[in-house]
């Protein structure tokens, strides 16, 4: 009789897993594949699962803060499929008197003309803000800035890819990348590069701006990190940027090139794009 009940408890529980498994993968079926911010920005789907984060095994590069590779769990969640537009950032700046994108160290490489912008570079990924003035738009735009770990997710997939795209070496046909200051043309307008574009859709992950990120930078945060939904160290003094600019060489736009940055920081190659939980 004891061996039944056993047998009988287990079978319930099967049943129990797999109804709540059915349940899950049923809600997240009904996710819709995208959505529209309360910017006009679309967001593109980035569902559940597991992914290889980090350097992938027999790789020939990478720094001391992208070992170890690490298999993480991330829930599902939206991220922009385009970097944040200085046509957008204007109209946050419009709604909210926030400053105006700036380079406080070096004034040739604004773009902006006084609160307002050339109609050339309304498609052409904002520049010149800092970690603050990223959180501030995606906070105005019922959004946030991506973790770290979810960033990568939706540059990868569950691949243990070098690029968005594969292990095809960068091309121009890739990504805006090896460029030199020329003002507004050095950036492309936003999603460009179709044959750039990640296993979702999301473009210009490598590439045309750095991209700031939530997370604090630890650069043994790797050995540490929890297996799923990673929310980053609980402080520092530098934030991460994922993605790599217009300036940058092959080994630097790799997926998972981790830089420290400055929050504080205002150049003219860091950009931003937000996320959103899926609800």
């Amino acid at each position: 009789m004891l061996a039944r009940s056993v047998l009988a408890l287990v079978v319930a529980l099967i049943g129990l897993n797999g109804t709540e498994s059915h349940t899950f993968a049923a809600e997240q079926a009904a996710l819709p594949k995208e959505i529209t911010g309360k910017d006009g920005a679309p967001l593109v789907l980035i569902p559940a699962g597991s992914y290889p984060m980090g350097v992938p095994f027999g790789d020939r590069d990478g720094g001391r803060d992208e070992y170890p590779r690490h298999v993480i769990e991330i829930d599902p969640f939206y991220i922009d499929k385009y970097e944040v537009t200085n046509g957008r950032y204007l109209e946050f700046v419009k709604a909210t008197n926030h400053r105006v994108p700036q380079n406080p160290k070096n004034p040739t490489r604004n773009l902006w003309e006084g609160i307002g912008i050339p109609a050339s570079l309304a498609d052409r990924p904002v520049i010149n803000v800092d970690w603050a003035d990223a959180d501030a738009y995606c906070k105005w735009a019922g959004r946030r800035l991506p973790r770290e770990a979810e960033w990568e997710k939706a540059a990868k997939g569950n691949n243990d890819w070098r690029f968005p795209w594969g292990n095809v070496e960068p091309t121009n046909g890739h990504l805006n990348f090896n460029q030199k200051w020329i003002g507004e043309k050095t950036l492309m307008p936003v999603g460009s590069y179709e044959k750039g574009k990640s296993p979702y859709g999301v473009y210009d992950m490598a590439g045309n701006v750095w991209e700031w990120v939530n997370d604090w930078y630890d650069a043994k945060y790797y050995e540490k990190s929890p297996d799923k939904n990673p929310p980053g160290p609980d402080s520092g003094e530098k934030k991460v940027i994922r993605g790599a600019g217009w300036q940058n060489e092959t080994p630097t736009v790799r997926i998972f090139t981790r830089v420290d940055s400055d929050p504080t920081m205002r150049n003219e190659s860091t950009g931003f794009r937000c996320a959103a939980d899926a609800k």
